[in-house]
C-alpha cells in the first residue's frame, strides 16, 4: 500500500523513541518504506548504521553523504524478488506502512536478539481520514497473529492516537529469539 496520499512525516515516532535502545548497539538497522527519513536520521544520530528503503528516496539526497547509510530504492510492491536477500539486521523498523506480502521477508531479515518495530495504520483509522482502505489497514489483532510463533513480544498496542492528527494504529516490539 505505500504512503496514503497526503500523509506528512513529521518528528520520530514516540513509538520508536521509546524502544530504539533495544536495538543492540552499533547494529545495522533497516529503515523499510523510509519516506522522507525521519526514523534513518534518528537511528544515524543513535550511531546505528542504517539501510533506507522507499520506492522514492529523494528526500534522502542531503543525507546521501553519511558513511553509515546505505539507500536501497525499490518498489516493494512490483513483484520483484526481495531486495536484501540473506540480509539481517539488528533492528527493522516500520512506520505508517503494510504490505503483507512481505512479511516473511520482514521476519526473516531480523537477526537473532533483534528487533522488530512496527507501527501503522489499523481498523478504526477510516473515521479519521487515510487509508480507509480495510486491505490498507492492519485488522484486531493481526500484527501479533502476524508474529505469534516467530518472535517474542515485548510490546503491542492497538489504540487511537492524539497529536497532529487523531489516527488508529496498531505498533508492536518484538524481539527475535
Amino acid at each position: 500500500m505505500g504512503r496514503p496520499k497526503g500523509h506528512h512525516d513529521t518528528g520520530t515516532s514516540a513509538w520508536i523513541k521509546r524502544f530504539a535502545p533495544l536495538i543492540p548497539p552499533g547494529g545495522t538497522v533497516l529503515d523499510l518504506a523510509c519516506g522522507l527519513g525521519r526514523h534513518s536520521r534518528y537511528l544515524l544520530r543513535r550511531g546505528h548504521p542504517v539501510v533506507a528503503l522507499d520506492i522514492d528516496v529523494s528526500a534522502l539526497d542531503k543525507l546521501r553523504h553519511r558513511a553509515k547509510l546505505e539507500i536501497v530504492q525499490t518498489d516493494l510492491e512490483a513483484g520483484e524478488p526481495w531486495p536484501l536477500p540473506g540480509r539481517r539486521f539488528a533492528a527493522v523498523v516500520v512506520t505508517n506502512y503494510l504490505y503483507r506480502p512481505i512479511f516473511p521477508e520482514l521476519l526473516n531479515s531480523v537477526e537473532p536478539g533483534g528487533v522488530l518495530l512496527y507501527e501503522t495504520f489499523a481498523a478504526g483509522n477510516e473515521c479519521f481520514g487515510r487509508p480507509r482502505n480495510p486491505d490498507h489497514l492492519l485488522q484486531r489483532g493481526e500484527l501479533l497473529a502476524l508474529l505469534r510463533g516467530h518472535m517474542v513480544i515485548i510490546a503491542y498496542e492497538d489504540i487511537v492516537v492524539s497529536g497532529e492528527r487523531r489516527a488508529a494504529v496498531q505498533r508492536v516490539c518484538a524481539r527475535q529469539p
